[in-house]
């Protein structure tokens, strides 16, 4: 009977992976608790499973969003954020961040131009060693 059941199950879930998948779901919600829409038979989790696909006694999109949520590990939240930049533009904070960063770039530029004729001096040695 389950080969029957695969069958007629992969006419409403083409792909045999994700078939496999939500069985196996709504098998454990069967073995937890879950109330059964088809009769039993004396047919374990896994046939009554394929047999609830089958017939469509089950939400297909339901079944499909417990899997999901069933195997993310982190879940994002949305948390709003604080927007700070009035304050932030108004207090002395960003007057010495400002000029921090000012200088940062000022020393930046005289330690590339100092790389830059060391790097000749550099090409002179080695041309002098040839």
């Amino acid at each position: 009977m389950a080969r029957v059941t695969v069958e007629d199950c992969v006419l409403k879930i083409p792909n045999r992976f994700e078939l496999v998948a939500l069985a196996a779901q709504r098998a454990r919600a069967i073995s937890s608790g879950g109330p059964l829409t088809v009769d039993r038979d004396n047919d374990k989790n896994p046939v009554v499973a394929l047999r609830e696909i089958a017939d469509g006694t089950i939400d297909l999109d339901q079944l499909r969003q417990g899997l999901v949520s069933g195997l993310q590990k982190h879940v994002e939240v949305d948390e709003p954020v604080e927007d700070n930049m009035a304050m932030l533009m108004t207090s002395s904070e960003w007057a010495a961040v400002q000029q921090g960063e000012t200088k940062m770039r000022e020393g930046m530029s005289v330690t590339g131009a100092d790389e830059a004729e060391e790097g000749d001096g550099d090409a002179a040695a080695d041309g002098d060693e040839v």
